[in-house]
């Protein structure tokens, strides 16, 4: 894999709010009849560069909804229900996504899940921030999608 494996903690340590961050992009991706409505439902939980910079007129950035949501959107079929997390990796050293008013520094994790069928590929990854010292942004938010 590309990403450094020295930084992984146990799947079972992901912290509980995360993980919930995960689960309802999965069952927004999942449960959402058109794009439309997926893109809507997301804004709530992305963060960081997938977002304009403007907190108080909060909108996905002009490529995200029919490029990197369409493809999550497109491809969350291939993906175990329930959802299977294999691997988390969340090196402790702060990160920063976005700009303006909606950049956020924070933890970032990167959570694998797997495919329904193990012979289709290999898992997937989206990443999920921990926001530290936003005056608005408190809870985690996506902060990359794309790869489902």
């Amino acid at each position: 894999m590309a990403q450094n494996t020295a930084t992984d903690i146990p799947v079972n340590s992901l912290p509980k709010e995360v993980k919930t961050v995960l689960e309802e992009y999965v069952s927004i991706l999942r449960n959402s009849a058109t794009l439309d409505e997926c893109a809507t439902a997301f804004l709530k939980l992305a963060g960081g560069g997938l977002v304009n910079e403007s907190v108080s007129s909060l909108s996905l950035r002009s490529s995200i909804k029919d490029y990197s949501l369409k493809k999550d959107w497109s491809g969350i079929k291939f993906y175990a229900n329930p959802l299977v997390i294999t691997r988390v990796n969340s090196p402790e050293t702060l990160s920063s996504q976005g700009y303006g008013e909606s950049a956020i520094s924070g933890r970032v994790y990167k959570i694998w899940i797997a495919k329904a069928n193990s012979s289709n590929g290999m898992p997937a990854p989206v990443s999920i921030m921990v926001p530290q010292g936003h005056s608005s942004i408190l809870t985690p938010k996506i902060v990359n999608i794309g790869s489902f």
